[in-house]
């Protein structure tokens, strides 16, 4: 053992120094093999645990200098913005572009473990003929879902592209929301734990968070639940119930919600099955305390970002259900979706 007794007389100049002698009155000792590692050497050799106790040393001039330049404003706080994209050269492109970023939301949901069997579908509108959408086909892994994968269907239930069977509850829910709201560009459902378990309490979410604030006011419930969705009739009362808000509670069903883009409807999925997860632990936990009216009012206000701004998940790479990297091309990124 070496006390700092030893360090004193090894090191003279701090001898009297009155954080040495503080240190000495105690009964303190350094292990002998750490003494290099615990101390160290800095500077013109000199230990940096006695450098350390009760700021013997003043900072060099090398230290005021580098304090001074991290102290030195150079500029104010840059304001930051979210784009739309600019609209694609053709139609070709601006389906293809959609195409791509449904087989990528598909990805996405595998990788958040929304996919459950059979169940769950996202569409977005085929940007030359209104009333047709593109759909994921019936059975497949989401984390295998490929642009060449996709189902083109009109709202009579005809698939126009594609040679596999759909959801026929996906086509009834989905179909009815293109054709009552035009403005939805795409929508996004599935059996997500968190979803179901929420749904199944009939309720709204509270604006408990920031983040579930984004909720508040725009979203609705769809009750009571009749079973699978399959008459056409039953589509169309989800379609009245979402109105015209960016989400729906279905009662012991799940959640669904749309938006103007395939990454805002993708996102609000994501972002409200994270809602409902919090909500649920946090009732689990105790009483909760909601965000007053006003305040969750203004915090739903200020997330309102542009909906064509790119999320960054989009940009991963990958073609399984994990992405592998952000620093990807443009064209990787591509093919491994085609």
């Amino acid at each position: 053992m070496v006390r700092l007794e030893s360090i004193s007389k090894t090191y003279p100049a701090y001898r009297d120094k009155p954080g040495v002698r503080a240190f000495q009155e105690i009964d303190f000792a350094i292990p002998r093999g750490s003494i290099t590692g615990v101390m160290g050497r800095s500077g013109a050799g000199k230990p940096s645990l006695v450098r350390l106790i009760n700021g013997l040393e003043k900072p060099s001039s090398s230290n005021n200098k580098r304090t001074k330049a991290m102290n030195q404003i150079v500029g104010k706080p840059r304001k930051y913005a979210l784009f739309e994209r600019a609209p694609a050269e053709s139609v070709e492109a601006e389906r293809l572009y959609r195409k791509q970023r449904l087989a990528a939301t598909f990805r996405l949901f595998s990788r958040y473990g929304f996919d459950q069997g059979l169940a769950g579908h996202v569409t977005v509108r085929d940007p030359e003929f209104p009333n047709q959408f593109w759909i994921n086909p019936l059975g497949k892994f989401f984390g295998q879902i490929k642009v060449s994968d996709l189902q083109l269907v009109d709202h009579d239930g005809n698939i126009l592209i594609g040679d596999k069977p759909i959801n026929q509850a996906g086509f009834v829910i989905h179909s009815a929301i293109h054709a009552a709201h035009p403005d939805v560009l795409s929508a996004a459902h599935t059996h997500s734990t968190h979803g179901k378990a929420w749904s199944a309490l009939g309720r709204l979410l509270d604006p408990l968070t920031q983040d579930s604030c984004a909720f508040y006011e725009d979203h609705a419930l769809f009750d009571p639940f009749s079973g699978v969705v399959l008459a056409p009739d039953e589509g169309k009362k989800i379609a009245e119930a979402l109105g015209n808000k960016k989400a729906v509670i279905l009662q012991n069903h799940g959640l669904l919600t749309v938006g103007p883009t395939i990454e805002a409807a993708a996102w609000w999925f994501i972002s409200m099955d994270n809602a409902a997860r919090t909500q649920l632990l946090a009732e689990a936990a105790g009483k909760t305390k909601p965000i007053p009216h006003e305040i969750a009012k203004l915090s739903r206000q200020a997330r309102l970002a542009p909906t064509r701004a790119a999320i960054s998940v989009f940009s991963r790479c990958g073609t399984g259900s994990r992405p592998q990297s952000l620093t990807c091309s443009t064209e990787k990124r591509s093919a491994a979706l085609q």
